[in-house]
C-alpha cells in the first residue's frame, strides 16, 4: 500500500527534522549560553575565588557540551578558562585566526549589560578548524566573564 504523496513528504520532513534536532542537541544554544553567563554572574558576586576554581575544573555546572565560561581578572589577564594554556593571556590582546581582536571587544563589556562578539574559534573536542562563535560578555565584580556558543 502506497502512502499519499503529501503524507510521504511530511514523514520525510519529520524524520529529517528529528535528525537535525538530535545533531544540534549535542551543541549549546544561545539561550543556554546566556543562562550559563547569568549563573556565572550570580556565582562571581557570591564567591569569585570558588567560581574561578570551578570554571577551571569544569565543575559546578560550568561545563556543558561545548559551552563553558571564561573570565579575565581586573588586571585584564585570563584567570578562568577550561584550557590551562589560555590562563594568563592578556584578554585585550587575543585575536582570532582572521586577526579580529575579539578579546578587546570582550574587555569593553560593562556591568549589567551583555556585549555580543562574533569571532572564529575551534569547537572543543573537534579538529582545530575554527568555526563562527558568538561570545556573550559582561563585567561582574571587576572581572570580565564570557560564555560563547557556536553557530
Amino acid at each position: 500500500m502506497l502512502l499519499h504523496p503529501t503524507i510521504s513528504v511530511v514523514a520525510v520532513a519529520a524524520i529529517a527534522s528529528t535528525a537535525t534536532y538530535a545533531q544540534n542537541a549535542s551543541f549549546g544554544t544561545p539561550a543556554e549560553a546566556k543562562a550559563m553567563l547569568e549563573k556565572v554572574v550570580i556565582s562571581m558576586k557570591a564567591d569569585p575565588a570558588k567560581t574561578i576554581s570551578q570554571i577551571n575544573k569544569g565543575e559546578g555546572g560550568f561545563r556543558d557540551r561545548d559551552l563553558y565560561p571564561t573570565c579575565a581578572g581586573p588586571d585584564g589577564k585570563n584567570i578562568a578558562h577550561p584550557d590551562p594554556a589560555r590562563i594568563g593571556l592578556v584578554q585585550r590582546d587575543i585575536k582570532d585566526v582572521t586577526g579580529k581582536p575579539y578579546g578587546a571587544e570582550f574587555a569593553s563589556a560593562v556591568e549589567e549589560k551583555i556585549t555580543e562578539v562574533t569571532y572564529m574559534y575551534p569547537r572543543p573536542g573537534e579538529d582545530k578548524r575554527p568555526v563562527e562563535k558568538v561570545g556573550l560578555a559582561t563585567k561582574v565584580a571587576g572581572y570580565i566573564c564570557v560564555v560563547g556558543y557556536y553557530k
